[in-house]
């Protein structure tokens, strides 16, 4: 059994690390320990309002590399600790008996050398799926330089594994992180991209049995130790989703936690990764290209949300009717979110929708009034001036900080927001 000094040392290693969500895998118990299925596992709340969790460990903290940014480089004082790979094993199956967790969030700095490292984690997984018989969700971190065939095979595995590009520029990571290069990080996403498909192929003609990453990727981005801007930061984002498949790009806001004359003294704020993870969902669920977010040279509002300074920058295309707008413009109107624009949709088709309607529907009508017409009835500012004060007034009223559970319980409303990610 690992001891408690241990379990200390990889736990507090382990915790700077954000690339963890609900694991969306398709995993079921065929006979075993736990359940990836049914309800996934993370740091986070479902939108059905379940709170599950995982352990959240590295195997060593015992680093070879000496990345500027992060408190388990070569060069840091810092207690060292290495775990084998039974202990971490025996650990995920006691914390899930006793009902603990549900997952596995399993990361490591690498020790020795790559392939000694990945081995390593290799053999967790390997020995929880087929000895323990563990079918729990299991988000691996992959290790950069590493043999491909090591990576191929622990993606049998896991649920979910993740390159973490750590920062967003070539010249970055060779100022901060000179044992790391662009092409290292990328390299096996863009071949677990291939592989997960041709597996998928493979399996639609009976080809083969099991699963290969059914959660998909992520990766994880280091926002304020380097200079880039959000412009570059979200273009290299959209290239990720559109190229390799990822699944989500984190934004970890950077802190001070170790000294060095190459990094900022102080850190870049909450607001601007909530900004960033803002402009993320917009993406993903909008249908907003970064071009029209904002150009790669800038940085994100800190006053507005993106959604509401795209449309302060083009209020020739408002108001628009809600009866009659298309998905795609309905999903351009700041106050009205992803879920809201298709309920929308299917009310119309049975009755012309008013301002109370809205309401029933939880529309954040303080911002969305001023962006629309109902049955061609406008009840928002004419000026545009105004409207931006009525806005940043609302803004103000809501607050920006990262959204989290105990903050949002205050109305039904915004804790849909803060499940649901709407804008």
């Amino acid at each position: 059994m690992i001891s408690e000094e241990k379990l200390t040392i990889l736990t507090e290693s382990a915790k700077y690390d954000v690339s963890c969500s609900s694991s969306g895998s398709k995993r079921k118990n065929e006979g075993g320990i736990g359940n990836g299925y049914a309800a996934g596992c993370c740091h986070s709340f479902t939108p059905d309002g379940r709170c599950i969790s995982l352990l959240k460990i590295l195997l060593s903290n015992d680093c070879i590399y000496n990345c500027k940014y992060c408190p388990n480089r070569l060069d840091a004082d810092v207690p060292r600790a290495t775990a084998t790979p039974d202990e971490i094993c025996e650990l995920t199956i006691d914390f899930y008996k006793r009902n603990y967790i549900e997952g596995l969030f399993l990361s490591s700095a690498v020790c020795k050398n790559p392939d000694y490292t990945m081995e390593r984690l290799l053999l967790v997984v390997k020995k929880l799926r087929t000895e323990y018989r563990f079918h729990g969700y299991i988000h691996l971190k992959g290790i950069p330089k590493a043999d491909p065939r090591l990576m191929q095979e622990a993606a049998r595995y896991a649920d979910r594994m993740s390159y973490n590009i750590e920062l967003p520029s070539e010249p970055s990571l060779k100022l901060l992180a000179p044992q790391k290069s662009k092409e290292s990080l990328l390299t096996p996403m863009r071949a677990l991209t291939v592989q997960a498909e041709a597996f998928k192929e493979e399996k639609r003609k009976g080809q083969v049995r099991g699963h290969f990453l059914p959660a998909g990727q992520t990766t994880q981005m280091i926002v304020g130790a380097s200079p880039e801007k959000d412009g570059q930061i979200l273009r290299l984002t959209q290239a990720l989703y559109q190229k390799n498949g990822l699944k989500r790009v984190y934004y970890s806001s950077y802190v001070p936690v170790v000294q060095d004359k190459l990094l900022p003294e102080v850190g870049a704020g909450q607001l601007r990764e909530h900004r960033l993870y803002q402009a993320d969902w917009l993406l993903r669920f909008y249908g907003f290209s970064v071009e029209e977010i904002l150009d790669e040279g800038e940085n994100l509002s800190m006053e507005f949300d993106p959604k509401c300074a795209w449309a302060l920058r083009n209020m020739h295309l408002f108001p628009v009717e809600i009866n009659r707008a298309p998905l795609e413009v309905l999903l351009r109107v700041p106050g009205i979110g992803a879920k809201n624009a298709y309920k929308i949709m299917e009310a119309r088709k049975y009755t012309k929708l008013s301002f109370e309607d809205l309401t029933k529907m939880r529309v954040a009508l303080k911002r969305a009034k001023h962006f629309i017409t109902c049955d061609g009835k406008f009840y928002g500012a004419k000026q545009e001036g105004m409207i931006r004060g009525l806005l940043a007034e609302a803004e103000t009223q809501e607050s920006a900080e990262q959204l989290n559970l105990f903050s949002m319980l205050s109305t039904p409303q915004n804790a849909m927001i803060a499940l649901h990610g709407q804008l």
